[in-house]
């Protein structure tokens, strides 16, 4: 895993949610650049060691952590863990998010729960734990990983997702305010349609061929691109 241009070189990055996807292929891109990388995962252990596997085996620095961040002290042990093996956090990008697909009328409440706790109330927790460690140091940079759901494109059944990346949107904008004065910047990232595992339902989907036609490759994107959208 050779360094691309050694933009991140000496930076340490946490990921949320890297086992797989946007976040296995942010925290690839990343290393590529020269960082360390900290892989996070609530339950896929081995898919984020192959993650750590495949960063080790291009000379960079990584370890895997175990947390749902969801749940706030996980988070802070998490971080922790991450500070104890690389001495700072330099990057933050809150990547982990769930969909349970469901209209507004007939979604239940644990499965709203559950979307709120890990796509809103887990980036509050990882911006918690981490930006007062930035705020320290005078230096840091965090990424937050949305969607166009959140914009208000229209996908099927996908009200309640939507909603908490909306949540997401205008708590970057919120952040980016309260945090800039202390030498760093928040920006979010709205994915389009990533070939992730949470796009699947949609390759089979009737509104397919609608929704490739307002993409404007006209094609699934991948989690590459949005990797490289993270890296600036």
């Amino acid at each position: 895993m050779s360094t691309m241009t050694g933009r991140l070189d000496g930076k340490v990055a946490l990921i949320t949610g890297a086992s797989r996807g946007i976040g296995r292929a942010t925290a690839l891109v990343f290393a590529r650049e020269g960082a360390a990388v900290a892989v996070n995962y609530a339950a896929r252990e081995a898919d984020a060691q192959q993650v750590v596997e495949a960063v080790a085996a291009g000379g960079a620095q990584a370890i895997a952590v175990q947390a749902n961040v969801a749940r706030k002290h996980e988070v802070l042990a998490m971080v922790e863990t991450v500070l104890e093996r690389f001495g700072k956090i330099d990057l933050l990008v809150n990547n982990a998010g769930i969909s349970r697909p469901g209209t507004t009328l007939d979604l239940d409440e644990a499965a709203l729960d559950e979307m709120l706790a890990v796509n809103l109330k887990g980036v509050i927790h990882g911006v918690q734990a981490v930006a007062p460690r930035m705020i320290e140091r005078g230096y840091g940079k965090i990424v937050n990983i949305a969607s166009i759901a959140g914009l208000g494109t229209a996908l099927p059944n996908t009200t309640p997702y939507a909603t908490t990346k909306a949540a997401v949107i205008v708590l970057t904008k919120r952040l980016a305010m309260e945090l800039g004065p202390h030498g760093f910047n928040v920006n979010a990232i709205c994915p389009g349609m990533i070939r992730i595992d949470m796009s699947r339902a949609l390759e089979d989907s009737p509104d397919l061929p609608a929704l490739l036609r307002k993409a404007m490759l006209g094609r699934f994107g991948q989690p590459e691109d949005i990797a490289h959208c993270a890296l600036f």
